[in-house]
């Protein structure tokens, strides 16, 4: 492992006993720049940031409540938010005694919760520009805009026309990959 990647590892390690010592919350680590949906901690590493058995991890993942993402070679991998969802269970299950599907039901209120909340901060501070992708499915993401797309986008231009009176919309191949990108103006 290179010494980068083991600095990134250590902080990422500090976020998690930051998040586990009720210092910092998943918002507060995404705006700051961790990727907190970054497989980067073991089984034996994640039970120890959550202070739970690596037994209890195993059967949260049985039962669908925290979902570790696997390596090629099938070795478990947590991110922030499933050492946060570790935490979280463990405390309503120890002090609340709440069972594993309340737990599961409450933690996916929550997530979606802040998920809201990250939304309608983003339409607040907007600048009032939106870049969206809709992929062949016709699922709808906004893409989350840095300097390099910005600079894609200045250089990219195309003429707009209306279609002609009677003309019908065609799509050129059904079996395209293509990704459609457009823009809104909120203001």
């Amino acid at each position: 492992m290179s010494r980068m990647e083991q600095q990134k590892r250590r902080l990422y390690e500090m976020c998690a006993m930051a998040i586990a010592a009720g210092r910092a919350d998943l918002d507060g680590a995404s705006r700051v720049g961790f990727d907190i949906d970054l497989p980067v901690f073991s089984v034996g590493r994640a039970a120890e940031l959550a202070a739970v058995h690596p037994q209890t991890l195993r059967q949260y993942d049985r039962s669908g409540l925290v979902v570790p993402q696997r390596t090629s070679g099938g070795a478990r991998r947590y991110s922030l938010r499933d050492v946060d969802r570790l935490i979280q269970a463990q405390r309503m299950s120890q002090r609340d005694g709440i069972n594993l599907t309340g737990i599961a039901r409450i933690l996916n209120l929550e997530e979606e919760n802040r998920q809201l909340r990250r939304q309608l901060h983003t339409l607040r501070t907007d600048d009032g520009t939106n870049v969206f992708a809709a992929d062949m499915e016709g699922r709808i993401t906004e893409m989350r805009r840095c300097q390099r797309a910005r600079h894609w986008r200045h250089q990219f231009r195309t003429q707009t026309r209306e279609l002609a009176a009677g003309a019908s919309y065609r799509p050129a191949e059904a079996h395209s990959k293509s990704v459609v990108l457009w823009r809104t103006n909120h203001r």
